[in-house]
């Protein structure tokens, strides 16, 4: 072998090594965003509804959620006609699809990109970031004045977004600061806590549609366990009797 084939060899694998590793560093840079931890109101009803309200009044006008009935509402509490009266302006009967009229066509000529279907986007997010609910509360406070962006606006968390801050008036405007913090520059109609308040029950509400029996499922195994664990007591106290005169 030649004098300078060993060495030739640790250089390959050294590069192949390091261009392995570029991936890994490019993830381990892009985990530095931080993410509030979004408020847990799973099994607070009034948050529910309220969440309900804001998405159908300020997201169903672009983004569908054409997974979803109009008639799953009923199990957050409300009754068919207060589905009807305040939360239905695309359908015409309570056990239609939550879907908006626009086509994917005209929205990508208007934004550039189609907007997703929000049925699951909280489930989607969980995949990437670990917490969806945290990704969507954190995302949705986060939109900021950006002149060099077509609709005006930007975002800490998905920067270079497409989308406008709808929520905009009641939130107010936004701007980063020198020290890369961002600053509310012109207050809105809410104040912080309760814009706040109010993204929390939108992103209860978009967690609760990804999957609406969870807290159902959730109880449910609980219930099994323990019926599973006084089942255990009996039959061990079975087993042990049968086999106790010949132990």
């Amino acid at each position: 072998m030649p004098a300078g084939a060993g060495q030739g060899d640790c250089k390959v694998r050294g590069l192949l090594a390091f261009l392995l590793m570029v991936p890994m560093l490019a993830l381990a840079s892009g985990a530095e965003l931080h993410l509030d931890k979004a408020p847990d109101r799973a099994n607070d009803m009034g948050a529910l509804q309220n969440g309900a309200k804001v998405f159908v009044n300020y997201c169903l006008n672009c983004h569908g959620a054409s997974y979803m009935r109009y008639n799953r509402l009923k199990d957050l509490g409300l009754t068919d006609e207060q589905i009807k009266n305040n939360l239905m302006f695309t359908a015409d009967k309570v056990g239609e699809l939550m879907k908006i009229s626009m086509q994917p066509d005209d929205a990508k000529a208007w934004f550039g990109v189609a907007p997703p279907d929000l049925t699951v986007i909280a489930r989607a997010r969980a995949s990437e970031s670990g917490s969806g609910a945290d990704w969507l509360y954190t995302y949705l406070r986060s939109f900021y004045r950006d002149d060099a962006r077509p609709s005006g606006w930007n975002n800490v968390v998905f920067e270079n977004v497409g989308m406008p801050h709808v929520l905009w008036e009641l939130q107010g405007e936004q701007v980063m600061g020198e020290d890369h913090r961002l600053k509310l520059a012109k207050p809105g109609k809410l104040t912080s806590e309760e814009y706040d308040a109010l993204v929390a029950d939108l992103v209860a509400y978009l967690k609760y549609m990804g999957e609406p029996i969870s807290e159902f499922r959730k109880n449910l195994g609980v219930a099994v366990l323990i019926a599973l664990a006084v089942l255990f007591v009996f039959s061990y106290a079975l087993k042990r009797e049968y086999w106790k005169d010949i132990h």
